[in-house]
């Protein structure tokens, strides 16, 4: 096969992983809190881009960044919705560690324990967040109480370089290396979730433009 060939293979396969990540975004844009990732395209050395396709000049994926723009906060009315205004994470436990996201639309089970809709369970300054029966309310800064008695504060954390974040399923990000910081004076509104913070008509041209790049290289 040409060399040429080899370069239009690695350029079909770079499209690919761009295709991908266009899938995501557009079956999240309705997800709370779900933040959209942009990659780059990179010169590879051809044993990155395989052992057994050598050419000249290959194309790979580059690194992906977290677009950690906040997305429109959108009333709810409804008392567990909750969204932070500016910088932060929510923190919530699963079974793989501890994970982040800006998705606040938390449930409260049987016994108290506020959790997100996969039953992720929801972190305060003192651990878990239990909460007592009757009306819930949540103070500006992240304090939440039932029937008005003070269950406990949120944890909201930030990190140095959030954009280094890694996505997982929906709105949850999972931090590799750096370590949380909490935020000073988080500021959070109740009864409002913040949107996805992917453009769809912006995906949807992208989207075109990848596919007939895909189609031109294949050809």
């Amino acid at each position: 096969m040409a060399g040429s060939q080899y370069i239009a293979l690695s350029g079909m396969r770079t499209r690919l992983d761009q295709l991908d990540r266009l899938a995501a975004d557009i079956a999240n844009v309705n997800t709370a809190g779900y933040k959209t990732e942009r990659g780059a395209d990179a010169e590879a050395n051809r044993p990155q881009f395989t052992n057994v396709l050598e050419s000249a000049i290959d194309v790979t994926s580059g690194s992906r960044r977290l677009d950690v723009s906040s997305g429109v906060l959108a009333p709810t009315g409804r008392d567990l919705d909750m969204a932070i205004d500016g910088q932060g994470f929510f923190v919530v436990e699963t079974p793989q560690g501890m994970r982040y996201t800006r998705n606040g639309h938390f449930q409260r089970t049987p016994d108290g324990t506020l959790t997100t809709d996969d039953g992720a369970v929801v972190q305060g300054t003192g651990g878990a967040m239990k909460l007592g029966p009757g009306e819930i309310s949540v103070d500006q800064d992240g304090t939440v109480k039932a029937n008005g008695v003070a269950a406990g504060k949120l944890k909201i954390v930030t990190f140095d370089n959030p954009s280094a974040l890694v996505a997982e399923s929906g709105a949850k990000l999972r931090s590799d290396n750096a370590a949380p910081v909490d935020v000073a004076v988080p500021s959070v509104r109740t009864g409002s979730l913040e949107q996805s913070n992917v453009s769809l008509v912006g995906r949807v041209a992208e989207l075109t433009s990848v596919t007939r790049s895909f189609e031109a290289l294949q050809k």
